[in-house]
């Protein structure tokens, strides 16, 4: 009976350890995401200034005609035939954050399966050590490899990293990229995102862009082209910068709610264990009662 009091007592101290560890971890979390959740915040105005100077651009041009855009981002008036598509995934370097990963992960999947029926080749690009992890250990071939960003993300990286898949893109040997990752949106929830990034494709009314058409002048076609490739680099660039933001965000988020999760149940399990040690310590003191009474029966 004593070895099972230690043992007892032994899972309890384990799991209040356990338990501090998950409490500390979901202090640093909600640290680190009212951080992230901010700098989310102001990179959301940015991209909206942003979109609205490269929406005056392509209104302009668009005023000529579809054809009239020579840019090499752009989705062209003419039919295309898909045969090759780039997914770039976002997952985090670090696992302790519930189902985040595993989300992108099986999404990943789907969509390489539905391309697949399709005939169309798929090529993973990988930014986050458990979602690489995962597919090197599965046999996918990963192109691009890149740990440490998704936990610290740069401008600088985001842009050296789309700019690699991007010439892909240019040269050919690929026909549409995809990102796909999990995105913050509240403290509690997280929502899976797929965005088409390349190529670009116009979403602005002709009518709309006829009544704006005198908003902005531009000298020639060649000073329309140059703008249109600036702006569109910084657009992909930037759109890859703040899925990096928004990814880790939510990975943040996540973690807060499953070390909440991990916190709580150790609480209940200490409970559970505080409960067993005790009847499992009045079983000792009664059969210590039960073995005196006995002595003492017996000597008379």
């Amino acid at each position: 009976m004593g070895g099972n009091l230690k043992d007892i007592r032994r899972k309890i101290t384990s799991v209040k350890n356990t338990q501090k560890t998950t409490r500390a971890m979901k202090l640093v979390s909600t640290s680190k995401l009212k951080k992230t959740e901010e700098l989310a915040r102001r990179s959301r105005t940015y991209a909206h200034k942003l979109n609205e100077m490269f929406d005056e651009i392509v209104r302009k041009i668009l005023i000529k005609g579809m054809e009239n855009i020579n840019s090499k981002y752009f989705l062209g008036s003419k039919p295309r035939e898909i045969k090759k598509i780039d997914i770039v995934f976002i997952t985090a370097d670090k696992g302790l954050c519930g189902g985040f990963n595993q989300a992108t992960i099986k999404e990943v999947m789907h969509l390489m399966k539905h391309y697949k029926e399709q005939n169309i080749k798929v090529r993973l690009r990988g930014i986050g050590k458990k979602g690489i992890s995962f597919f090197t250990f599965n046999d996918v071939e990963v192109l691009d490899k890149v740990v440490g960003l998704s936990a610290m993300p740069t401008y600088e990286g985001a842009a050296q990293f789309i700019q690699n898949v991007a010439k892909d893109f240019f040269d050919g040997l690929t026909d549409e990229v995809i990102i796909v990752h999990n995105g913050f949106k509240n403290m509690i929830s997280q929502v899976l995102q797929t965005q088409a990034l390349l190529p670009l494709t116009i979403n602005i009314d002709t009518q709309k862009a006829l009544e704006k058409h005198d908003t902005m002048s531009i000298e020639s076609e060649e000073t329309e082209d140059a703008l249109l490739d600036q702006l569109a680099q910084k657009y992909v660039e930037y759109n890859m910068y703040y899925a990096l933001i928004d990814s880790l965000a939510a990975e943040h988020s996540a973690r807060v709610q499953a070390m909440d999760a991990a916190t709580s149940n150790a609480g209940d399990l200490v409970k559970s264990l505080s409960i067993a040690y005790n009847k499992a310590r009045q079983e000792s003191i009664t059969t210590e009662l039960v073995e005196i009474n006995a002595g003492v029966e017996a000597m008379k």
